[in-house]
C-alpha cells in the first residue's frame, strides 16, 4: 500500500549553519509518523556561504533530500514558488530552515486535515518575544491597515509555515503573477484553514535575512498586490485639494473687494505651495507604484531560473 506524501519545502538563503539542526529536527520528526512517506525539497536562493555545498552533501546521504538552486538571489516569495512547483506530495509544507517554525507541529497539522474538514493548517505567533520592538509596532500596524483596505484579510502574526493539501497547492501555483505576496496569496485562493498558535522561536543559527528597510517595502508589495484603495485615496485628496483651493479663491476676493485686504505675506504662500507639492508628489508615487507593478508584470519575466537541482 502506498503511503501517503508530505513534501517540506524550505526556502534557504546564506542558511549553512542553520541546515544540520533543520535537519535533524525534521528527521526525528519524520521519525514519529511512520504512516506518512517524507521529502524535503530546499530551495538554495542563490546563497553566498556553503549552503548549496551543504544541501549537495545531504542530497547525496539522505534518499529523502532533494534541492533547487538558483542563479542568483531571486527573493523568498521565488523560492517558495519553486519549491512548490517542484514537489510530490499529497501535502505540503512550507516552514524556514531556522528552526522559527517548530516541527513538533507537523503531526498535528497532518492530523487535522486528513481528520477534519480543513484544507489548511496555518500557524501564527501570540508573542513576538525577542523581536526588536520598532518592528513588532510596525507589523501590527501594517496588519491593523492592510485588512482596512483589502478585501483579503490577513491575520496578524501569521507565518508562512502551513500544511497544504494538494487541491489548495495546485490553486496556489495557478496564479502566475511575477510580484507574489504569498501570505496575501495563501488567503485569496480560500479552502478552509485552521490556525495554531505559538509563541515565538529564536533562530538556532545564523541571523535574519530582512532588516527593517526590507520588510518595508515587503509591506508596499502586499498593500499594491491586494488593494487599489490607496489609487482611490490619492484621486480623493486631489479632489479635496481642488475644493480648498477654490474656497480659499472666493475668500481671497471677498477680503479684496469688501475689506480692500490685498492678503501679503509670501512666507504663508511658500508654505501652502510646498505643502500642495508634497500631497502631489505623494499622490504620484502611489501611482508610480501601482505602474512599477504592471512594468513588471508585462514583461514576462520567469519568477525564477534553477542554476542545478536533485529533484
Amino acid at each position: 500500500m502506498k503511503l501517503p506524501k508530505i513534501s517540506v519545502v524550505v526556502p534557504c538563503y546564506n542558511e549553512e549553519e542553520a541546515l544540520p539542526h533543520f535537519l535533524a529536527a525534521i528527521t526525528a520528526m519524520a521519525d514519529t509518523m511512520p504512516e506518512v512517506d517524507f521529502e524535503y525539497i530546499f530551495v538554495d536562493d542563490g546563497s553566498k556561504d556553503a549552503t548549496l555545498k551543504v544541501l549537495r552533501g545531504y542530497a547525496e546521504e539522505y534518499a529523502r533530500v532533494k534541492y533547487l538552486s538558483f542563479s542568483r538571489n531571486f527573493g523568498k516569495e521565488s523560492a517558495l514558488m519553486a519549491g512548490l512547483e517542484a514537489s510530490a506530495g499529497d501535502y505540503v509544507v512550507v516552514m524556514d530552515a531556522d528552526l522559527q517554525d517548530p516541527p513538533e507541529l507537523i503531526p498535528e497539522m497532518y492530523l487535522t486535515v486528513t481528520t477534519e474538514d480543513y484544507d489548511c493548517v496555518a500557524t501564527r505567533r501570540v508573542t513576538r518575544k525577542g523581536e526588536p520592538p520598532i518592528r513588532s509596532f510596525f507589523a501590527n500596524r501594517f496588519y491593523k491597515f492592510i485588512n482596512r483596505i483589502s478585501e483579503t484579510k490577513m491575520v496578524d502574526g501569521a507565518r508562512d509555515f502551513r500544511l497544504m493539501t494538494r487541491q489548495m497547492v495546485d490553486a496556489i501555483l495557478s496564479l502566475k503573477e511575477y510580484n507574489r505576496f504569498s501570505k496575501g496569496l495563501f488567503n485569496w485562493v480560500g479552502f478552509n484553514t485552521k490556525w495554531l498558535e505559538y509563541d515565538n522561536q529564536t533562530r538556532v543559527a545564523g541571523t535574519t535575512k530582512f532588516n527593517f528597510g526590507q520588510l518595508l517595502l515587503y509591506s508596499m508589495d502586499g498593500i499594491a498586490a491586494f488593494s487599489v484603495k490607496p489609487l482611490a485615496l490619492a484621486s480623493f485628496i486631489g479632489v479635496l485639494l481642488c475644493l480648498v483651493a477654490f474656497v480659499a479663491v472666493i475668500i481671497i476676493i471677498i477680503r479684496w473687494v469688501v475689506f480692500g485686504d490685498p492678503v501679503a505675506g509670501w512666507a504663508s504662500t511658500v508654505t501652502i505651495v510646498l505643502f500642495v507639492g508634497g500631497i502631489q508628489l505623494l499622490c504620484t508615487g502611489i501611482m508610480g507604484l501601482y505602474l512599477s507593478k504592471t512594468y513588471m508584470e508585462v514583461k514576462g519575466r520567469p519568477v525564477f531560473i534553477v542554476k542545478e537541482k536533485s529533484v
